[in-house]
Formats: structure tokens, C-alpha cells, sequence
């Protein structure tokens, strides 16, 4: 029986395992540090308070046990170290897991510039406990503004450093999410201020320039301050220091910089690009080993084209189950499949039910419509997952 093992539950890994599920002669291990898929870019609700970690969070366990197959298991295990000559896994807690094919799905972390001094005190809610103590933390200094504001009022002030999608998506929340609390409470302390920093001439590079003016002109509406080409050049306990000189005092910095790829790929000798992704052909096989894949952010994954994607959970969904189907036609000898991921759109969220998004390149759209298409768009990923994980608890109870 051919052995399966996928490293990293998150969106790619699902996919694949999904896929590899259809084969029922094959034995499939996915393995992940963590218990639960996270649903990232939905953790920006959990802060502002519109959702909870139930509503953010696929637990694993219940989710491989409640697939139709019986030789899928899932194993809370951290790897140390990958053998490809002898095909093994070596892991921290001293378990060792053999494969036959071996897919890398572990995604990536946020890149935290080591020359720009003091950076550690900055949070990186792309990670689910920061975002939970960053949510606690700012909640509780809500309170004491309430508790104190007879007496005092002194500024908040959330420094969010890069715009990409995550810094323009985290900042609109919490911008919209204070300005409803303040106006539901009537409180007099209404003194939240957010900055955006951006290193490059626009927020959301790459994107197309209406996208870019629908967002800047919904952050201005919220009252953020935007400074673009500034970069963060160093971090104090009270304020930080930008390149064009100014300073700006902070109660939070929350840092959405650039990325790079997970730490365990430092522990499998193939070819990797500068931010530490896995190069890989047409099929998502490393050029090394026919038997190693890679999906999701973890790899350079590139279109028909020669385009290098971008990491976002899309390319990671497609990815995934193209692994997956071509580990399958692998197994049986069959011709593999060539990826070419190809990006429906960009919908971004901006506080509240307010939305902006491009559409297969060609429509732009914002304000509540957005909003309601990327809420489908989200559903849609997470209702199949809700039918598993219910269907896993069932049987978890009957053991």
C-alpha cells in the first residue's frame, strides 16, 4: 500500500488530502504542529469581534476522521528532520513517519527584517494565539479608556506596518470596529488612531489602480492615516522611527511585512528561492524528486504563462488538489497534470459589510455587494470542511 504524507493542515494540505481521499487503497498521514486549520484571512474578524475561534478554526482530528476513507490519520506531530533517501520524516516528539510520496503544504510565516531594531514587539496576528492576545490586549485598554475617561483620555495608537492585504485588512477592521464601539457606548474617550505604513508609492501593490483608490478612499473614510513610500526603520516600547524621519508614538504595532516560507523547509535538501519557497515544475514535483511535492504558499508555483503566483489562498486550493490528482495518476502510471492556477478575482475586506474586489480582471465592485460575495466566497470553502468535522465528531463520540 502506498504511503501518503502531507506536512501542513492548512488550505493546500486540505486540498490535497481531499483529493488523495478518492483513492481508498492508499494510506494518507497528514501532519501539522498545530491541531487545527486556520482560516488566516478570516482571523481579522475574530479581532473585531464579528466572529469567534470556532468560526475561524478546523480541527484536524475530526476533520480526517470524518473523511470516507479508512486509512487517513493525523498525527500532532513538529518536523525536525526529512531522510529523501531513505524516504522518512523525523519529527521533535522522536516519532519517525515513512512515505512513498510526500507533499509539503506548511505554508509560510510573516519575514521579520533582522536589521530593523526592536521589530520583536511588534505582533503577528497571522498567527492565531498572537491574534487572540492581540485582541485581548487591545480590549482591555478599550476598558481602561472607558474606566478612566473622566479622569484622562490618552490616545491609542495602532501602528500597522505594511500594506499589502493583510495591513489594509486588519487596519480597516479596527478602525470600524472602534468607531461602532465608541458610538454604541457614547463614550467621550473616541481617540483611536490608526497608521498604515507602507515602504512602497501605493497601499496594495500590484493591484489595479481602482482597487488601490476604492481602498485608500474607504481607510481615509475610517479616519486612518496612510504613509506610503516610508519604510519602519526602527521600534521603540512607545513609538517607532520611520525612514522619512518622523516618529510616531504606538500603543500596538502590528507588522504585515513581506513573508517567507516555513522553517521546515530548512529540513528538506531541494532548490528554494530567496524567500526560502520550494521551486517546482509544471506538475509541483521538486525538479530533485518525482515523489516530493510541493503546494500553497510553501512553493513557487508558476502559470501557463511563466507568471511566479501569488501566495493567497486560491493558488493554494488549486494547488493542492492538482497535487493531489497527480500523486494518484502518478500511482498508476498515468500521465500527470500540468498546474495553471488562474485567479478569479481579489476581494478585500474594509470594515464592517464594506468590501471592495476585481472580478476575473474585468469588474470592480465595492461597498455591501463585495462584502456579500466574498462572505459566499468564504462559506463555500468552509461548509464542506463544517460537513466533515461534524461528521468526524459523530464518530469520535461513538468510540
Amino acid at each position: 500500500m502506498e504511503r501518503v504524507v502531507i506536512i501542513g493542515g492548512g488550505y493546500s494540505g486540505i486540498y490535497a488530502l481531499r483529493e488523495l481521499a478518492k483513492n481508498k487503497n492508499i494510506q494518507i498521514t497528514l501532519i501539522d504542529q498545530h491541531t487545527f486549520h486556520n482560516l488566516q484571512p478570516e482571523v481579522y474578524d475574530l479581532i473585531a469581534n464579528k466572529s469567534n475561534i470556532a468560526d475561524v478554526t478546523i480541527d484536524l482530528t475530526t476533520l480526517c476522521m470524518g473523511i470516507n476513507h479508512d486509512y487517513v490519520e493525523y498525527k500532532n506531530l513538529k518536523v525536525r528532520k526529512i531522510d529523501k533517501v531513505e524516504q522518512k520524516i523525523y519529527t521533535q516528539e522522536q516519532e519517525i513517519v515513512e512515505y512513498d510520496y510526500l507533499v509539503m503544504a506548511a505554508g509560510t510565516r510573516t519575514f521579520f527584517p533582522p536589521q530593523i531594531p526592536g521589530l520583536n514587539k511588534a505582533h503577528d496576528i497571522k498567527k492565531l494565539h498572537w491574534a487572540v492576545f492581540f485582541k485581548q490586549s487591545f480590549e482591555n485598554q478599550l476598558f481602561m479608556k472607558i474606566r478612566d475617561e473622566a479622569k484622562q483620555c490618552d490616545d491609542t495608537h495602532i501602528v500597522v506596518v505594511g500594506a499589502g492585504l493583510s495591513g489594509v485588512e486588519i487596519a480597516a477592521e479596527m478602525a470600524y470596529n472602534s468607531k461602532m464601539f465608541f458610538k454604541r457606548g457614547n463614550f467621550s474617550c473616541d481617540n483611536l488612531k490608526i497608521s498604515l505604513v507602507s515602504s512602497s508609492p501605493t497601499i496594495l501593490p500590484g493591484l489595479t489602480p481602482k482597487l488601490v483608490s476604492m481602498s485608500h478612499q474607504r481607510l481615509k473614510s475610517l479616519g486612518i492615516k496612510v504613509i506610503t513610500s516610508t519604510k519602519l526603520t526602527k521600534c521603540h516600547d512607545d513609538h517607532v522611527e520611520l525612514s522619512n524621519g518622523t516618529k510616531i508614538n504606538h500603543s500596538f504595532i502590528i507588522f504585515t511585512g513581506g513573508i517567507e516560507a516555513s522553517i521546515v523547509t530548512t529540513e528538506l535538501d531541494v532548490e528554494k528561492n530567496g524567500r526560502g519557497q520550494i521551486i517546482v515544475n509544471e506538475f509541483l514535483q521538486t525538479p530533485e524528486n518525482e515523489n516530493i511535492f510541493a503546494v500553497g504558499d510553501i512553493a513557487e508555483i508558476k502559470n501557463k504563462k511563466g507568471e511566479i503566483m501569488p501566495p493567497n489562498v486560491t493558488v493554494a486550493r488549486i494547488s493542492g488538489a492538482n497535487a493531489g490528482q497527480n500523486i494518484l495518476r502518478h500511482i498508476k502510471k498515468k500521465k500527470l497534470i500540468a498546474c495553471n492556477p488562474k485567479l478569479e478575482g481579489i476581494l478585500i475586506a474594509l470594515g464592517g459589510k464594506f468590501a471592495a474586489g476585481n472580478l476575473y480582471g474585468l469588474v470592480h465592485v465595492q461597498g455591501r455587494i463585495a462584502y456579500e460575495i466574498k462572505k459566499y466566497v468564504f462559506s463555500s470553502y468552509r461548509k464542506p470542511l463544517l460537513k466533515l468535522i461534524r461528521t468526524g465528531y459523530k464518530k469520535l463520540r461513538k468510540l
